[in-house]
């Protein structure tokens, strides 16, 4: 009678815990499945109070979300816009509804477990340039439970060689203009199992993705991720060494980025949202996890380069309701500005990536009568500041804190600072680790103890907070140049450049610039053979040498030939000397 007593007792636990799983899915499902009101006055205050995500043991975007959205779609409770949208400038458009990318997700996912042997938690690196399959292929990336590596198209061979060697990916995913960059370094990568290509026709020793998503099966089991398994690595500059592999878990994409969505983005699910962020960079996924949280249709134009004709055209052309860029791009855009664009259905900008100019946000809002609503967040969290929604916006100001994060201003004791005073945008972590920060750097624990000052987490940027709770960017604390919203760190372009036989070292810091807020800048000591050369040629074959080896993106744009660089007693180049000498300048 005790046996029979205490195993209904655990099959009476058992249920009680299933139900209260699916009870704190549906909290978390009503957080990501409702669009934010849009003309509700807003309130910082009450904001804070209401974002309460709850965070289940389970939780996965692709099953928790995405297919609830199609659910709601299949009801009727939804407006009749598409979930991507996608167009290529010459007139050709794809348009998946929740439904359709559920089904196309499904299938390739079975490509992904099938053909290519994926099994949860194996790891893959994807290089693709905005085309649909970028988007689709990470939806299909958490239906298998792969944790998805993106990368800028712009990695060379080198570039990639470091990502598949560090992460040990099993697999590499991308088209015919990086396959031959692949190709030249695959044998020195014992962990890579498969190639899968995403273009038209066949490459030898490539998968098709094309053929094999066409012949596969439409039904899929989606993988049972825990919130706190790992969803995506971000390869990310710092000050010293190679790129660190940031990692995120399920939630904290998943469920955190809600907030961008609801708050900073004002997203309903009538909305159609245009990030134009490189899908190589964290903030191309910020807008599938803020976006598709509300049910609003992602927008994208394949756009190769940045063109401000072409964003000024879409703007005008398509119903695009809120629209992100980075600073830079702002910039690009009032410079030409257009009397014939008129923008008739955008209600909502926003900027992110670095820190927007005042003059520039009044020339925008005097041209289309909105303001841009800045933020700042970092690879390694979601959005850790923001002008949000209907909040008063002080021109040059990151905002206010996020409600996922207590944010503070410290001293390099760790101590807390008044209203006024610089010091280190921290975010506490102590005694609760905030679900919505990375998970870690991995393999690679010394880095990841390093981002804590005693109850904080450190960003590496400093500012400070004024009376009435308003962050303000000041610069950053270590090295990194933030050129255009790209994150250069200085050793991987000395790097490249000391392997040119002219170079006998360097020094590279951020310059300012109008357009790019600021550059590249090397400091380069000559080898005594090439000393005499013209220095304006020399510049020429260094900047070349540099997008050869290492991603274009990082050449320096500006270069000064010196005798010696200053350093410190124990022979360390002094790059912030270096850096204060340069800012002087303009």
């Amino acid at each position: 009678m005790l046996e029979l007593l205490a195993a209904a007792m655990r099959c009476l636990l058992k249920a009680l815990s299933i139900v209260s799983l699916h009870a704190s899915l549906r909290r978390s499902r009503q957080l990501c499945c409702q669009s934010s009101p849009a003309q509700t006055p807003f309130s910082y205050e009450l904001m804070k109070q209401q974002y309460r995500p709850e965070v289940p043991e389970y939780f996965n975007f692709a099953s928790d979300v995405l297919d609830r959205w199609t659910e709601v779609e299949k009801e009727g409770k939804k407006p009749k816009n598409p979930a991507l949208w996608w167009v290529d400038g010459d007139g050709e458009e794809v348009k998946w509804s929740f439904e359709e990318l559920g089904v196309l997700s499904r299938k390739a996912a079975n490509v992904l477990s099938g053909a290519c042997s994926l099994q949860c938690g194996d790891r893959v690196l994807l290089l693709l340039p905005r085309i649909p399959e970028w988007w689709l292929l990470n939806v299909a990336c958490m239906r298998t439970g792969t944790v998805l590596i993106p990368g800028t198209q712009q990695l060379t061979a080198k570039d990639i060689l470091y990502r598949l060697q560090k992460s040990k990916a099993k697999g590499i995913i991308t088209d015919d203009s990086v396959a031959s960059a692949v190709e030249s370094v695959e044998a020195d990568c014992q962990s890579l199992k498969f190639k899968l290509l995403v273009s038209e026709g066949h490459r030898e020793g490539w998968l098709s993705f094309k053929d094999l998503l066409k012949n596969a099966p439409s039904d899929h089991q989606c993988a049972t991720t825990k919130s706190q398994h790992p969803m995506a690595i971000y390869f990310t500059s710092g000050t010293t060494g190679a790129p660190k592999m940031t990692e995120h878990s399920h939630c904290s994409y998943g469920i955190g980025l809600t907030v961008s969505g609801r708050y900073w983005l004002n997203l309903t699910s009538s909305d159609i949202y245009w990030n134009t962020s490189d899908t190589g960079w964290a903030k191309a996924a910020w807008s599938i996890f803020s976006a598709w949280s509300q049910g609003a249709c992602v927008f994208v134009h394949k756009m190769p380069q940045f063109s401000p004709p072409a964003v000024l055209e879409s703007l005008s052309r398509y119903p695009i309701t809120v629209f992100c860029s980075a600073p830079t791009a702002y910039r690009m855009l009032v410079q030409h500005q257009l009397p014939s664009c008129t923008f008739n259905s955008l209600r909502h900008c926003v900027s992110a990536g670095e820190p927007i100019n005042p003059e520039v946000m009044a020339k925008w809002k005097a041209w289309t009568g909105l303001d841009i609503h800045e933020s700042y967040g970092q690879t390694e969290t979601v959005l850790v500041c923001g002008n949000f929604k209907g909040m008063e916006i002080k021109p040059g100001s990151m905002g206010k804190p996020s409600p996922g994060y207590d944010v503070k201003i410290i001293d390099e004791n760790g101590n807390i600072l008044p209203p006024g005073k610089e010091g280190e945008i921290a975010i506490k972590v102590k005694p609760t680790r905030p679900l919505f920060l990375f998970t870690c750097y991995t393999d690679d624990p010394e880095k990841t103890k390093a981002t804590v000052r005693g109850d904080f987490y450190v960003t590496g940027d400093r500012g400070l907070m004024d009376d009435n709770g308003y962050f303000w960017f000041v610069g950053r604390a270590d090295d990194v140049i933030n050129s255009a919203g790209y994150r250069i760190g200085p050793f991987e372009v000395e790097s490249a450049l000391i392997e040119h036989p002219a170079v006998a070292e360097s020094a590279v810091v951020s310059s300012p610039d109008p357009i790019r807020g600021e550059v590249v800048k090397a400091f380069v000591v000559l080898t005594p053979n090439y000393i005499s050369h013209d220095p304006e040629k020399m510049m020429k074959e260094l900047q070349d040498h540099v997008k050869k080896a290492t991603a274009p993106y990082k050449y320096p744009r500006k270069m000064e030939f010196v005798q010696e660089l200053p350093k410190t007693i124990s022979g360390k180049i002094r790059r912030t000397e270096l850096r204060q000498k340069e800012w002087r300048r303009y």
